[in-house]
């Protein structure tokens, strides 16, 4: 089974949603065998290059109810084993940040895009880590087991810039609009932090119809088998324009 999930570094439910669905997945018996990708989505792409504290850029979003929603984060994860030092956080454009995840995935794999993802989290939200400045971006990914001379010559650079645009482009084409969204085998979608509870049933369900759709391939393919032998022959169908391997270009 595959889960995309589409996520900011800087979205605090983001946050609280990892740890949720690691903790399903972790009591989901299929565990294993789940690949967990994580897609960019920015919520603010027009945030500017330049650190700037939180309580300031959300209080001049919400007004006074600000403090309020950071409480109540903070609450919920710390029930999760997670900190909110909104005190300490440093909000700035985290389209670099996402660039060196789609570089870990790119380079490293899933499981080392999962481990930097977990550490820019745990930076942003509880150490005051500048998810815009390079060096801290660095010792990051070195902390989450990637080559700190790879990493500072990939940061120094532009690359994987028009890739990473271009998905949370095509994120918003295909109907993600908010974040978390967890996209499981590009077919079913749950939004939000959701409980561990929910995630655990999402597995479960998706499993089994996954299970239950390729047992339905399976018999449809060995009808159309037994249909095409008789007679001690199997005939092949000739080929459509569909069936037809494509020209190498």
């Amino acid at each position: 089974m595959k889960v995309e999930i589409y996520s900011d570094i800087a979205c605090p439910w983001c946050y609280l949603g990892k740890s949720r669905f690691e903790r399903a997945l972790a009591a989901f018996p299929q565990g294993d065998s789940v690949e967990v990708v994580y897609r960019p989505f920015q919520l603010d792409p027009t945030a500017p290059e330049s650190p700037q504290p939180h309580r300031e850029v959300l209080a001049r979003k919400f007004g006074p109810q600000a403090v309020a929603m950071d409480d109540r984060l903070a609450a919920m994860g710390a029930a999760e084993g997670l900190t909110f030092d909104f005190d300490t956080v440093v909000e700035n454009n985290s389209l670099l940040a996402h660039r060196l995840l789609r570089f870990a995935l790119d380079t490293y794999g899933p499981e080392t895009q999962n481990r930097l993802k977990g550490r820019l989290m745990t930076g942003h939200f509880g150490e005051g880590l500048d998810i815009g400045d390079r060096t801290a971006l660095t010792d990051a990914a070195v902390a989450a087991g990637l080559d700190r001379d790879a990493v500072a010559a990939f940061l120094a650079g532009d690359d994987l810039r028009d890739e990473v645009v271009a998905e949370i482009d095509q994120a918003r084409q295909i109907g993600i609009t908010a974040v978390p969204t967890f996209v499981f085998e590009g077919k079913w979608a749950v939004q939000g932090g959701q409980e561990t509870s929910v995630f655990l049933q999402a597995l479960e369900q998706v499993a089994k119809d996954s299970a239950a759709e390729a047992a339905a391939l399976a018999g449809t393919q060995d009808a159309a088998a037994d249909a095409a032998c008789a007679d001690g022959v199997c005939a092949v169908p000739p080929a459509t324009t569909a069936d037809a391997p494509a020209a190498n270009s």
